[in-house]
């Protein structure tokens, strides 16, 4: 079996990376929804090495909003299709880079039509897990 090749590393990973000066450094901000309600904090940035850029912000979920009424340890609805599943201690998801402003006076991110219930029911992953391109693609779906 090949070994998928890693894509995607964190900032935190790179030592020759930093946020660029014009730029803020977001982590530790937190992360509003579409109506403006606190679903976490930006826990690291994730950039693609080859393209030179970031890509994705990897949000710690609160998880208040991961228990409001949703499972998502439940079973995929197709059978059929492979599909992500969580675990315990899973509260990381990533966010594309261009579904967010940043709000820089308050330091907070703001997540452009994302709402908390998307928060809550799309698929995590747990904090140093490698992303693969089919939880990219799991978390562009929702």
């Amino acid at each position: 079996m090949k070994k998928e090749e890693k894509h995607l590393n964190t900032l935190d990973e790179l030592s020759d990376y930093e946020v660029a000066s014009d730029n803020p450094d977001v982590r530790n901000w937190e992360v509003r929804d579409v109506d403006n309600r606190i679903v976490g904090k930006v826990d690291n940035i994730l950039v693609n090495k080859v393209a030179k850029r970031v890509v994705y912000l990897d949000v710690e979920v609160d998880k208040t909003i991961i228990d409001a009424n949703h499972d998502p340890y439940g079973r995929p609805k197709n059978p059929e299709i492979r599909e992500f599943v969580n675990n315990e201690g899973d509260t990381h998801i990533i966010i594309p880079i261009g579904m967010v402003n940043l709000d820089k006076e308050n330091e907070t991110v703001l997540a452009n039509g994302i709402n908390q219930r998307t928060f809550a029911e799309t698929k995590r992953y747990r904090k140093g897990d490698t992303i693969n391109r089919d939880y990219e693609v799991l978390v562009m779906d929702t």
